[in-house]
């Protein structure tokens, strides 16, 4: 009998479990015709932009037709560069709110899907139509992502403002009102928005990381500020040897789960701590 009710209780908890993640998977892509707008007393979203963009890299690929895709073209639109896969469940969640988006702002926005998938093309198209998916398509390759400053999670998606600069980089589901939020803001359309400014210290450009004075999990508050700067311009020199082909700064930023540059950081900033400590008892 006990046993009976344990699997009973078992049972009720994963169904719990699937309802509520379909539940927070609707969110994103609620069917209501004017998703994204702000409602009465609620608080108005926060847009962040930085404020040292760089110009999106120049690059040219073909769309799943063979039709060139140029960055030299996007010029006048707001630009939603979205990094994805047929087989990333987050990625499909987002495609409903995509498409609704570019129909939306098509007078000022243009979303461009670079998959990651090793399907054919013809694999993709069939996915494509199959999903009402209005945007272009094309593959990514490393090289493209590379300019990027890798892509480490998907969906990855930069927000590039109509003078051709990258402005914002979300990994992950994001809801479609900061998405919506960040187009109108763009597009010098009326917004219900907070919008702010922050200086990218790597978050979003991998080059920007010799602007940071922290890097996560490595304490350099053991330092004085004379070894902090040696410090960092060394985090900033020497590369990572997990394969990422990165500095360990940009590591450490770019991937804060990676052990190896954790490791190899705490062990340079260490070394530095105690190569100018006097001897005890001096």
């Amino acid at each position: 009998m006990k046993k009976k009710v344990i699997l009973l209780v078992a049972t009720l908890g994963i169904f719990a479990i699937l309802i509520l993640g379909v539940r927070d998977i609707r969110r994103f892509t609620s069917s209501e015709p004017n998703f994204g707008d702000s409602k009465d007393g609620e608080a108005p979203v926060t847009v962040k932009f930085v404020s040292n963009p760089l110009p999106i890299p120049d690059f040219t690929v073909n769309d799943l037709d063979g039709k060139a895709i140029s960055s030299r073209d996007w010029l006048g639109k707001v630009v939603l560069v979205n990094f994805w896969a047929t087989w990333c469940p987050p990625c499909v969640a987002e495609i409903p709110d995509l498409i609704r988006m570019q129909d939306e702002y098509k007078d000022n926005l243009l979303i461009i899907g670079l998959s990651k998938d090793i399907l054919p093309a013809a694999d993709v198209k069939r996915f494509a139509m199959e999903h009402g998916i209005n945007y272009p398509l094309a593959f990514s390759t490393p090289g493209i992502e590379a300019m990027f400053g890798g892509v480490v999670g998907l969906p990855t998606s930069f927000v590039v403002d109509t003078e051709g600069r990258i402005v914002q980089k979300h990994i992950g589901l994001r809801s479609p009102e900061l998405y919506i939020a960040e187009i109108r803001a763009l597009s010098d359309l009326p917004i219900n928005a907070k919008i702010e400014t922050f200086e990218d210290t790597g978050q979003i450009f991998l080059a920007n990381a010799k602007n940071a004075t922290e890097l996560p999990g490595i304490d350099l508050t053991v330092l004085s500020t004379e070894q902090k700067e040696t410090a960092l311009r060394q985090l900033n020199e020497q590369s990572c040897t997990c394969g990422c082909g990165l500095t360990l700064a940009q590591c450490r930023i770019n991937d804060t789960s990676c052990p190896v540059s954790l490791e190899l950081a705490q062990h340079l900033v260490l070394g530095i701590q105690g190569a100018n400590q006097s001897p005890s008892g001096n």
